[in-house]
């Protein structure tokens, strides 16, 4: 192979800090996806009940407030339970590498071994390696941990919660901002739409399938909205 022909990096997802990038995209889509499913649910179903425009804003913003604090809340709970163990894996290699440096090597060079490296070659990398960073050579090898990009908790907490929050503000704009007459089909098409942008997106920066991801999003979203507008209509119709 050629140097012209060898893929580049931005044909092959092998740069460093993509984990990071992932965790990033994991909390600022799911959050941005929940926020519209969510807000569209409660502001359907509050519209299958009544028309009134104040309730409908009341009702859009409570969930707004409530979701994006439970989204931030529950990321940060998560990725601070995911850095807590990542530490102790770090914390025991450390131990490890201090009491019994030798087998530490040996485990090391049958670790690249096993990834097809010769014998030799696997244990003269895995000497280089220790040399220059002992740490990191194992966590890498052994835990799939990058000692300098551990998770943050608190940018996933913020990532949720400012994603949740625009992806909500899509729906109970769209329903409580125009006339009466179009709420229904506006929020439905704009909710439908975000879904399908969401859906490309982390395909696209996930290298997943396109057109499965944007179904499927698409899909959960009008089930979602369908359903609550039904419950919403019922409940007004014993309630009136």
């Amino acid at each position: 192979m050629t140097t012209d022909d060898r893929p580049t990096g931005h044909d092959e997802p092998h740069h460093e800090g993509l984990g990071s990038r992932l965790n990033w995209l994991r909390a600022g889509v799911l959050g941005a996806n929940d926020g519209v499913v969510s807000t569209a649910g409660i502001v359907l179903g509050v519209a299958g009940a009544t028309g009134d425009r104040e309730t409908l804003l009341t009702a859009g913003l409570a969930g707004l407030l409530a979701g994006s604090l439970s989204m931030a809340a529950g990321e940060y709970v998560s990725v601070s339970t995911q850095r807590d163990s990542e530490r102790a894996a770090l914390d025991l290699e450390r131990r490890e590498l201090s009491r019994t440096p030798e087998a530490e090597l040996d485990e090391l060079t049958g670790l690249y071994q096993d990834k097809g490296l010769s014998p030799e070659l696997a244990r003269e990398v895995a000497v280089q390696l220790t040399a220059h960073d002992a740490l990191g050579a194992h966590a890498e090898t052994e835990l799939g941990i990058d000692p300098d990009q551990l998770t943050d908790p608190w940018r996933a907490a913020w990532a949720s919660f400012l994603s949740f929050t625009v992806g909500a503000l899509l729906p109970l704009l769209a329903m409580v901002l125009p006339p009466t007459a179009v709420r229904l089909p506006l929020t439905v098409g704009a909710v439908l739409a975000a879904l399908a942008l969401c859906g490309w997106v982390s395909a696209r920066l996930g290298g997943a399938p396109v057109a499965r991801a944007v179904l499927r999003n698409m899909a959960g979203g009008a089930v979602a909205m369908g359903v609550t507008y039904l419950a919403g209509t019922l409940l007004g119709a014993v309630g009136g």
